[in-house]
């Protein structure tokens, strides 16, 4: 994987029912993560949904996305590079670990299963393959939903809240992995969050947006 992936969102305007909502014009580079923060309304869900491509029609915006320089504005969600991490895992329930890491693999991928053991080792889950998702705690479910995006390789990453329904114990934990992972794969990130402790530990820029 490339370590030299930049995003770049170019004179965004979001407007709802002709009233600007969110105005925002950056460039997140290789490993870097961009914390957005506000209070409910102030449009950080729908910048979200703008950059992976399910903006609800309600909205109208005007502006460009750039992955390592091409334009990917138009382009269908499936289309785009972009992965996301949301705040449940969202595994599948009818298959294993090791058939949830496989599902979302390149189809190119040489060795789909050699790749899910060694993605489950990175994340302290070696001998977990077999298992079914519901017999794992939060955490580690949490574990195995990273490791899935990143062994479908994406070449930016969104998160949206992906720590906030996990124990305070463990949210730490799970920031340092995260973000230590995103690092290490060079992924330009962008971070949605009302958690500030969240910001903190991603260590990069925070856009606080105004209701």
């Amino acid at each position: 994987m490339s370590a030299f992936h930049h995003l770049e969102i170019e004179q965004l305007s979001i407007r709802l029912h002709g009233k600007p909502l969110l105005s925002l014009d950056t460039r997140i580079g290789p490993g870097e993560v961009l914390t957005v923060m506000g209070p409910s309304g102030s449009g950080k869900s729908t910048l979200l949904a703008w950059m992976a491509g399910f903006m609800s029609r309600d909205f109208e915006a005007s502006g460009r996305l750039r992955l390592d320089g091409r334009d990917i504005t138009a382009l269908p969600p499936e289309r785009r590079g972009i992965g996301l991490l949301f705040q449940d895992p969202m595994l599948f329930p009818h298959l294993s670990v090791s058939g949830n890491l496989r599902f979302g693999m390149p189809r190119a991928t040489p060795d789909k299963q050699a790749a899910a053991q060694d993605g489950l080792a990175r994340i302290g889950l070696a001998d977990f393959g077999a298992r079914d998702p519901a017999t794992l705690s939060g955490g580690q479910q949490s574990r195995v939903a990273l490791m899935r995006l990143l062994l479908s390789q994406p070449q930016a990453v969104l998160l949206d809240e992906p720590f906030s329904k996990l124990d305070s114990h463990l949210r730490h934990e799970m920031r340092q992995l995260v973000f230590g992972h995103l690092r290490d794969a060079g992924l330009p990130t962008l971070l949605v969050t009302h958690d500030h402790q969240d910001a903190e530990d991603a260590g990069g820029r925070v856009l606080e947006l105004d209701a």
